[in-house]
């Protein structure tokens, strides 16, 4: 592992504000500048997109090309959070108290319900 790569690594273990920031801090100074809204939108999909052909080769019916065998997951998801972090910047979101809120939506609304389905049974 090279020097530059274990120093990135080490910076990395932080909370979801604290990757906002760091994302922020990138895009203004190796990035340049933030994309419009609607294009990282766009970007977005593209992203969300390589993870589902990942998914639907690895896990479902369709197979890999020969192009696709070195595709990394991992990596494919980190995308997807990186330009949604760029999306929750530039939008005014705190994602680390959005999500946080959510879980609570998501327990009262769903505490007993999943178990008392019998389809996850």
């Amino acid at each position: 592992m090279s020097n530059l790569v274990k120093f990135v690594y080490h910076q990395i273990k932080m909370t979801i504000t604290e990757a906002q920031k760091k994302i922020d801090q990138w895009i203004n100074t190796i990035g340049v500048r933030y994309f419009d809204p609607l294009t990282n939108t766009a970007v977005l999909m593209e992203e969300v997109g390589e993870v589902a052909r990942i998914m639907s080769r690895k896990y479902g019916e369709q197979s890999f090309k020969e192009s696709d065998k070195s595709i990394d997951l991992g990596d494919e998801m980190a995308d997807v959070l990186f330009v949604l972090m760029c999306l929750a910047n530039q939008c005014g979101v705190n994602l680390e108290q959005s999500l946080t809120k959510n879980l609570v939506k998501k327990t009262k609304r769903d505490r007993n319900r999943h178990r008392n389905n019998p389809k996850l049974s």
